[in-house]
């Protein structure tokens, strides 16, 4: 008898076939790599570009966080200034010198020359007398001293140039500051420097902290509080970083952590009546009860009427750590006459030059403060008509960069404020 064996049935069309094993076949395993007579699978391999790419994301994970924590903290710095600091601060302090120095190499002053009139300041008055200050506790001035005349340093002047101008605000009878301009040599006469002149005993200085230099919390941070601008007269910058100043720092009768003075460093001291000086820490100030505030920077440029010998000398140790020290850059100084007075100078100067027009204003000694165009700035303030109990400020050199509004809200660098003197 013959078997008739069943064929698989045909679906319809587009039906798939029946996947159904017939009886009695084998039915396949899935291929999982293993089992007896077997090879593996061999494993999946990671491109070595994205292990590459993985590596680098791990290791700068930790930098992107520092720079974007840079760019987003509160600041009164610009995007480029943060940039800088924070590359300068991750050790790139070599390459920012050497892109400094190329830049203010290349665009090096001209010599001779005239400054452009546009550079060149203009009376510090709104219109009419100063603006005369009074209230409770200004102290009268039965007899003020007044500047004397510096040595110009170029044999021929420019209208003005040496005269001081009374500022716009006056108490008792003075002027509490006055502002003249020089030029720094014969060689680049088209330079403009600005000085500024203030007497101690007339005024009284503040140093207020910022929030980055030194950091921490301070009663005197600004903006400068809108009660005390009335007696308000001037607001200049301070010195280098305090991490490039080789010095130590003090406000408010106590240290900065982990930023103590140092001996024989460039000092400009400020006393609890707010008298100020400029002087070498440990020979012509030490620490004690009747100091506010000390704010170190470097050494000494002028010391008993004299320039130091090596200003021409880059040292880091004591000139900072600058674009260079022949290198012509926006700098600024401060020191004392023989009667103590205090004379500021700002400008686009070598060291050496800064040295030369300190002196020639008559300081007996003085200390460079910060450099660059961003840092120097000092401005003079009066009563603004269009807003009774505001203030708008007057800078010393019209390129300065600085609002006048600068130290009316927060700052990351520490300043110095100048106000009318009250008794008490």
């Amino acid at each position: 008898m013959t078997t008739v064996h069943p064929s698989p049935r045909v679906g319809s069309p587009g039906e798939a076939p029946d996947p159904s094993p017939l009886p009695g076949a084998a039915v396949a395993r899935p291929d999982t790599g293993g089992g007896p007579g077997r090879s593996p699978r061999p494993p999946s391999k990671l491109h070595p570009g994205r292990v590459i790419a993985l590596a680098l994301a791990v290791a700068l994970a930790p930098v992107a966080w520092s720079y974007g924590h840079a760019l987003t903290r509160p600041s009164s710095d610009s995007l480029g200034i943060r940039t800088t600091e924070w590359v300068k601060d991750h050790g790139g302090r070599g390459l920012v010198a050497w892109a400094e120095k190329s830049w203010y190499t290349h665009h090096a002053p001209k010599k001779g020359g005239v400054p452009a009139a546009e550079n060149l300041p203009v009376a510090t008055t709104v219109s009419g007398p100063t603006s005369t200050m009074s209230g409770p506790g200004l102290k009268p001035a039965t007899h003020f001293d007044t500047p004397t005349p510096p040595r110009l340093l170029v044999a021929t002047p420019l209208p003005g140039e040496g005269v001081w101008q009374a500022g716009p605000r006056s108490a008792g009878g003075g002027p509490l500051v006055y502002t003249t301009f020089m030029r720094p040599n014969d060689t680049y006469t088209s330079l403009v420097t600005g000085l500024a002149w203030m007497d101690p005993r007339r005024v009284r200085m503040q140093l207020y902290s910022g929030s980055e230099q030194p950091g921490g919390s301070w009663q005197q941070m600004a903006p400068i509080p809108t009660d005390l601008r009335s007696s308000l007269v001037a607001a200049f910058n301070s010195g280098f970083k305090l991490s490039d100043s080789h010095g130590g720092y003090v406000a408010e009768g106590r240290q900065a952590p982990g930023r103590p003075l140092v001996d024989g460093k460039a000092s400009l001291v400020i006393y609890k009546d707010g008298a100020a000086t400029v002087g070498l820490w440990g020979r012509d100030a030490a620490m004690g009860p009747d100091i506010e505030a000390v704010r170190q920077n470097l050494v000494l440029l002028v010391d008993g009427g004299q320039e130091a010998p090596d200003l021409d000398h880059d040292s880091l140790n004591r000139w900072g750590f600058t674009p260079g020290n022949k290198t012509f850059v926006w700098r600024s100084g401060i020191g004392v006459d023989a009667q103590g007075h205090l004379i500021y100078a700002a400008g686009n100067l070598t060291v050496h030059a800064l040295a030369d027009v300190l002196k020639a204003a008559g300081c007996v000694r003085a200390m460079e403060l910060d450099i660059n165009s961003t840092w120097v700035h000092f401005l003079t303030y009066h009563d603004e008509l269009a807003a009774p109990g505001g203030t708008a400020g007057t800078k010393l050199l019209p390129q300065m960069s600085a609002s006048p509004e600068l130290y009316f809200r927060s700052s990351s660098r520490d300043f110095l404020a100048v106000f009318a003197r009250r008794d008490g």
